[in-house]
């Protein structure tokens, strides 16, 4: 008897992670259905997608969508009717869904309008900012996914408030930091880049449109991390969609910061253990710093992920804050319940009684 298939969808490179934690857990026990990659395309090219791959022992996507850019609106409709078209030959017994992108919610909602169960994997992350394009997806896949995976147990209750039947919803743990413990041997023997030591410099990411996509929003960041670099020296791996906006808004790079290119995962979480602390707007960066026990700030005015601030390693800063924040950076984070490692594990649980039932 043929085992079902369970399709784990991947859109954009932070869904990666994610799913290698269910990825590996499912390889590594009993089997209990027939997992398969599918990429939906919305980052695609090797620098976000395809050297992530082969760093988190990913096999190559068995069914790739090749859907990619034009606006939210686009992006979603594409996306569904190229799951539509091919769950239509090859139809999982459920399919997993990870984080907040638009593909994920194109690929969540295509599914459930089929008739093909979906796990949302992140379920329950709530920033309070309703007009987020991030919060609009995570609150819509929260509402219409049948399993609901989260990452900690407020997020759990919070669901379950919501009126989330308990049956649907399991804390299961962090499925980043379960990547990133299963990767960071690997990732502390990389080689800094030229010119920084180990516990020498900070890091800073930016790349949300919030934050990249209006002139004097970045300008002000740019300013910003000038005078936090007059500190504490700054290296910057510069996403694509920030140096696109900063070469169109005709931006300079801060000149006391040095800026790296976009990074493989195992190079930049290597970066991450060296570092002294990091600047950033990522979700996921933010998880990482709080595993890693370095001082995060988080140039935003959310999170949707409070835990880490409760934890005690995490402040939300300004632009003009930035420098002072160098100076006097939050400690390290509590150690935060489930974040062990052991995320797939659970996941890979839930999944098994569902399939069974």
């Amino acid at each position: 008897m043929s085992l079902p298939a369970v399709h784990l969808v991947a859109a954009a490179r932070p869904n990666l992670p994610k799913v290698a934690a269910l990825w590996h857990a499912l390889a590594e026990a009993p089997p209990v259905c027939a997992p398969l990659l599918l990429h939906t395309g919305q980052h695609h090219d090797a620098a976000m997608f395809g050297d992530l791959l082969e760093d988190l022992g990913l096999p190559a996507p068995a069914i790739s969508l090749g859907v990619a850019g034009g606006s939210h609106a686009e992006l979603t409709g594409r996306t569904m009717m190229a799951c539509e078209a091919a769950w239509r030959r090859d139809r999982p017994a459920l399919v997993v869904v990870a984080g907040d992108v638009d593909g994920a919610l194109a690929a969540g909602l295509a599914a459930r309008k089929m008739g093909i169960p979906v796990a949302h994997l992140e379920a329950g992350l709530r920033s309070g900012e309703a007009d987020m394009p991030e919060e609009i997806n995570r609150r819509a896949l929260d509402a219409i996914c049948d399993l609901l995976w989260a990452p900690d147990q407020a997020s759990a209750t919070r669901l379950i408030a919501d009126g989330h039947g308990a049956h649907r919803v399991r804390a299961v743990g962090n499925a980043m930091v379960d990547s990133l413990l299963r990767h960071l041997p690997a990732a502390r023997a990389r080689p800094l880049p030229q010119g920084l030591v180990p516990g020498g410099y900070g890091i800073v990411t930016l790349h949300r449109p919030a934050n990249v996509d209006d002139a004097p929003v970045l300008a002000a960041l740019l300013e910003g991390l000038e005078a936090a670099a007059r500190h504490l020296p700054l290296a910057w791996p510069l996403h694509p969609r920030t140096r696109a906006r900063m070469a169109g808004f005709g931006l300079a790079a801060p000149p006391r910061v040095t800026m790296l290119p976009a990074l493989r995962y195992l190079d930049f979480l290597g970066l991450m253990a060296h570092a002294r602390l990091v600047a950033t707007d990522s979700g996921g960066v933010q998880e990482e710093a709080a595993a890693l026990g370095l001082p995060c700030l988080t140039l935003r005015r959310s999170t949707e992920r409070p835990v880490t601030v409760l934890a005690g390693g995490n402040r939300l800063v300004t632009a003009a804050e930035l420098s002072d924040a160098v100076r006097a950076p939050p400690g390290r984070a509590r150690p935060i319940p489930l974040w062990d490692g052991r995320a797939g594990v659970r996941m890979r649980a839930h999944l098994a009684e569902v399939l069974a039932a």
